[in-house]
């Protein structure tokens, strides 16, 4: 924002003579996108670097570049990740799904949310569960020694993280999200409830990143995750220099997971089945997704950028 104020102030006269634009696919944000594409627009004797994980098809972009600064444009890609990623769909209730995965030495598990509350929710509904053990439960109060959680809300996050839970969202004081960051590079925390803004200048160590849901709310509409939206995401899972795999897993929907509890529970063993209620799928802020929607997220490349001018 401050270099599109500065281009469009200043023009082609402004003094910048390089400009190294990271996570570029912001390009298409419907609310800040433009902010990316006006230094383009305006400052045609600037060199850029535009860098992004997710780019997805730059020819047009690529075009417009060299029409526009009269110079050549250069396009490096690799598609190799220095740790790779497993996918997996699972059709187990979230405690479940937890506990497989924790059993397996796949902690910390960053669990995605899409709203502020459906994280302090998840948090909530966790605490019923055993995470960490004694031992662990003394490390985390010895590592909490002196800090004061001394607002309103202070006392749940603090039985959260004193049970290996980490809260992070935008919504947080400051001291809350980095005291779950540094609790979390030092090992404490064995879950992360966070929303989809992860990316955004946070430094969590994570070894899973378990989505709770594959649609979202995206302002104007419920629909299914982005391509690059859910590769952004899933790209947070493994951590170079520490893990030699990542894991990135995917909720069925809660209703066809308990169908297919009841169905469990009705069937005798012997083929026979007694009758039961289906639970339906939500009316609203809902659109339904399964184990192929994670096929096409995982092997879809991303949607070309979008201008938003």
């Amino acid at each position: 924002e401050i270099l599109a104020n500065m281009a469009l102030r200043e023009g082609r006269n402004a003094r910048v003579d390089d400009v190294i634009m990271d996570e570029f696919h912001y390009y298409s944000d419907r609310e800040r996108g433009i902010a990316w594409q006006l230094p383009l627009l305006t400052l045609p004797f600037t060199n850029f670097m535009l860098m992004s994980a997710t780019l997805g098809d730059t020819t047009r972009l690529e075009e417009s570049l060299k029409k526009l600064t009269g110079k050549e444009v250069a396009v490096v890609r690799s598609a190799v990740r220095p740790v790779p990623l497993d996918f997996e769909y699972r059709e187990t209730p979230l405690h479940e799904t937890l506990a497989y995965l924790l059993d397996r030495d796949r902690a910390p598990i960053y669990i995605v949310n899409f709203t502020q509350r459906e994280c302090a929710e998840e948090a909530q509904n966790l605490m019923s569960l055993q995470l960490v053990g004694r031992e662990q439960k003394q490390a985390i109060a010895a590592a909490l020694q002196g800090f004061r959680f001394d607002t309103p809300f202070g006392k749940e996050i603090s039985g959260f993280i004193r049970n290996g839970i980490g809260l992070h969202h935008a919504g947080l004081l400051p001291k809350y999200r980095l005291l779950v960051e540094q609790l979390a590079q030092q090992g404490h925390l064995r879950v992360i409830c966070g929303t989809d803004t992860l990316g955004v200048g946070v430094n969590i160590p994570i070894r899973t990143v378990l989505f709770t849901k594959l649609c979202k709310f995206d302002g104007e509409k419920v629909r299914i995750l982005a391509v690059r939206d859910f590769k952004q995401i899933a790209g947070r899972a493994g951590r170079k220099g520490f893990d030699i795999r990542g894991w990135v897993v995917a909720q069925a929907p809660e209703h066809v997971i308990e169908n297919k509890r009841l169905e469990a529970k009705a069937s005798d063993g012997k083929g026979n089945k007694k009758k039961f209620v289906r639970k339906k799928p939500p009316e609203k802020g809902y659109v339904p997704w399964d184990g192929s929607t994670l096929e096409r997220l995982v092997e879809s490349e991303p949607e070309p950028l979008e201008s938003r001018f």
